[in-house]
């Protein structure tokens, strides 16, 4: 059996789901992730030279291992299978026959050649929920087109509005930006996951479904607001898009991000600051004349966070229901009391042994908590379990 029949002695939300996943890009394998993190048992499908994933950077120092894969890969395990032989046929065949999900981000033109197509997949698997993640969909006039992160995230608008704000104004000059990392295939990948389990939860009544997901649409959800005003015939961008007043502060001794979106919010944020005379004006009771004068109140703001350090103004900030937050490191962020506390990162076993910490999820249950990260899977390391 390709799939552990013998129930987990911890039971998480997604015990019992059993996932096939075929992926080349970070949207299909974070998809994956994500549903092993809550308990799915998840089976990569690999070609005999391993995913390209496998060797996509960063690179850890240590040991050489691709830090990106084993962020996706951990908690999974790791099946051989090139379906475009005979043999591959038949293990894919069988992983299919006791899987509940197949995330599957194979280009439209080499599915059927594959047997992959979802016609095939629906005649064959009839209660599977069958979910394709690819740059642009799996139909219309872009199903064939291939997307790197930065084509993602500038075909999702998002590239169209950065850098802006106070990267802007220390930057004048840089050009359109990509936001760093994957961001677009996380996004798709969030997309493909609700999406699976909507439908595998819809199995009982419907059967299996056929879904559709694009990672450009899951990026176009990111500029949401943006979207909204064109219909009153704005069209934001990077030069213009910012908080009216608010927004990234510099501080004595680091950064923090402060929002006011309401009255009572922005009466606490006058308190923060020691009720100054300009900031009393009666015109500024009106959040419209706040909005006009955006820039002018976001001076006065800078001159005074310029003057005060970062966790003294976020702890004041809390106290009074200012919404504000510290810009943190990556060390920091791992380290961190809240972070420990939610119990977001657990420690990862490597293919070489080595122990690192990595985010386990970016959410918790209350009533089952997730119970770790496992380890990061050997190429092939089920081969004797489909041969047996």
């Amino acid at each position: 059996m390709l799939f552990d029949e013998v129930s987990p002695s911890v039971e998480l939300p997604l015990s019992g789901c059993r996932v096939v996943e075929r992926s080349r890009t970070v949207a299909a394998a974070y998809a994956g992730r994500l549903l092993a993190a809550m308990g799915a048992q998840v089976v990569m499908l690999e070609p005999e030279e391993g995913s390209a994933l496998r060797q996509a950077p960063p690179l850890l120092e240590e040991t050489g291992e691709s830090a990106l894969f084993a962020y996706l890969a951990v908690g999974k395990r790791s099946l051989v299978c090139d379906p475009l032989t005979g043999s591959g046929q038949a293990v894919l065949a069988r992983a299919l026959d006791g899987a509940d999900i197949l995330i599957d981000d194979t280009p439209v033109r080499e599915r059927a050649a594959a047997g992959l197509d979802p016609e095939s997949i629906g005649r064959s698997f009839p209660r599977l929920v069958h979910v394709s993640v690819l740059p642009f969909g799996a139909s219309g006039a872009k199903a064939d087109w291939d997307g790197e992160e930065v084509n993602l995230v500038h075909a999702g608008g998002e590239g169209f509005l950065l850098p802006n704000g106070l990267s802007r104004e220390l930057f004048p000059d840089r050009p359109p930006l990509k936001v760093y990392g994957h961001f677009a295939g996380y996004q798709g990948g969030s997309m493909a996951l609700t999406c699976a389990l909507a439908a595998w939860w819809a199995v009982p009544e419907l059967g299996g479904q056929y879904v559709d997901v694009s990672v450009q649409d899951a990026m176009l959800s990111v500029g949401a607001f943006a979207l909204q005003r064109l219909g009153d015939g704005s069209l934001e961008h990077r030069s213009t898009r910012s908080f009216r007043y608010g927004g990234v502060f510099k501080t004595l001794d680091g950064y923090l991000e402060l929002l006011t979106l309401e009255d009572r919010q922005w009466s606490a944020l006058v308190e923060l600051l020691g009720g100054p005379g300009w900031a009393r004006e009666d015109a500024l009771r009106d959040p419209l004349e706040r909005s006009r004068r955006g820039d002018e109140i976001n001076g006065h703001i800078r001159e005074w966070m310029a003057r005060h350090r970062v966790e003294d103004i976020v702890r004041r900030a809390q106290e009074l229901g200012v919404p504000a937050a510290r810009y943190r490191t990556p060390t920091e962020v791992t380290q961190g009391e809240h972070e420990r506390a939610r119990g977001l990162f657990a420690p990862a076993t490597l293919e070489s042994g080595m122990e690192v910490d990595v985010l386990m999820a970016p959410f918790q249950f209350r009533c089952t908590p997730l119970q770790g990260c496992g380890r990061v899977p050997a190429l092939g390391e089920m081969a004797q379990e489909v041969t047996a």
